[in-house]
């Protein structure tokens, strides 16, 4: 379950987005992927990049990675419609048993200092994101995404690749905006080019349980957006939800692009698939989707955006 909502992307730009740079059959020749430059994996707690007051870097420890769970509850469960068991309530934190073996991208903003339990002051965490690498999945039973969409299919059909999920996803209200969005996908693309992973995956959000009020975002994305067969990854059986409800003719794509979660947006802008099939999670209030990311397909745009070593931002 992956959320993140604040109007960060306009539909005149996202619908530039469907005549892509690439798609499948092409290559990265005019973006070599320079993973020579980088060569060490990512450490706990290196920073990766900074603008302004704002750092992007790794959690150094559980007592970080518990911060980012109580950021992920107040987005979540406070305001957001998530339905929280009684353990949840009690600690105030978004946890599972994922959170111990995951890697965990912060964002940090040196400008608003809070003190710990030791009255040290320490810099707030404002935005978060759950990093999870295939070689680790495997050592403790798979990724979460698999709980919603048959991913190992996709995964032994390309036995060659890396893979790696992304997930739980959230910013605090006041930094939902293109400085944060930008510093967390600037964490993500060095942590990327470091592992040397070939693929990104991980379910995103539409706020919502019921997939006919939710008919035209759902159309909208099958229509423009499904993987193709290659990439294409079927949401589990006894939970598939029908994403194709309405004919390519009868959407209104403005304003299905409009009520797309600006993360959702923000994806395709990179370059994302989705996957066939959507599923409801009821204790998030929301219908998923799977995006499916592999860096050889990525919008160009983006690559010498952030730099092809991941050096836009950093410090």
């Amino acid at each position: 379950m992956s959320i993140m909502r604040q109007g960060l992307f306009s539909p005149r730009n996202l619908v530039r987005r469907f005549t892509p740079v690439m798609r499948p059959g092409a290559t990265m020749a005019n973006v070599a992927r320079p993973v020579h430059l980088i060569r060490t994996p990512v450490k706990t707690g290196e920073t990766l990049g900074r603008i302004g007051t704002l750092e992007v870097r790794m959690a150094r420890n559980f007592k970080e990675v518990k911060k980012a769970q109580r950021l992920r509850y107040d987005v979540f469960y406070e305001e957001m419609s998530a339905i929280a068991d009684a353990h949840t309530l009690a600690t105030r934190r978004d946890a599972d048993p994922f959170d111990a073996y995951c890697d965990h991208l912060l964002v940090v903003d040196h400008a608003s200092m809070k003190r710990n339990k030791l009255g040290r002051l320490q810099p707030a965490i404002v935005g978060t994101y759950r990093i999870l690498r295939q070689e680790i999945a495997d050592r403790h039973g798979g990724f979460y995404t698999a709980g919603e969409f048959d991913i190992q299919s996709l995964i032994d059909a390309n036995p060659g690749k890396r893979f790696v999920e992304l997930g739980r996803s959230c910013v605090l209200k006041p930094y939902r905006n293109k400085k944060t969005v930008e510093l967390l996908w600037h964490g993500i693309w060095a942590y990327v080019l470091r592992h040397k992973i070939d693929v990104m995956l991980g379910c995103a959000s539409i706020e919502g349980t019921n997939p006919e009020a939710l008919a035209g975002q759902l159309s909208f994305l099958h229509h423009n957006a499904r993987a193709p067969e290659e990439w294409r990854v079927r949401a589990v059986e006894d939970r598939y939800v029908e994403m194709n409800r309405l004919p390519a003719d009868a959407i209104n794509a403005k304003e299905a692009l409009r009520a797309l979660p600006p993360l959702v947006k923000g994806y395709l802008r990179l370059g994302a698939f989705i996957g066939d099939g959507a599923v409801v999670d009821r204790q998030f209030g929301t219908t998923d989707v799977l995006i499916i990311m592999p860096v050889s397909e990525l919008n160009t745009r983006y690559v010498n955006y952030y730099g092809a070593d991941a050096s836009r931002y950093s410090s």
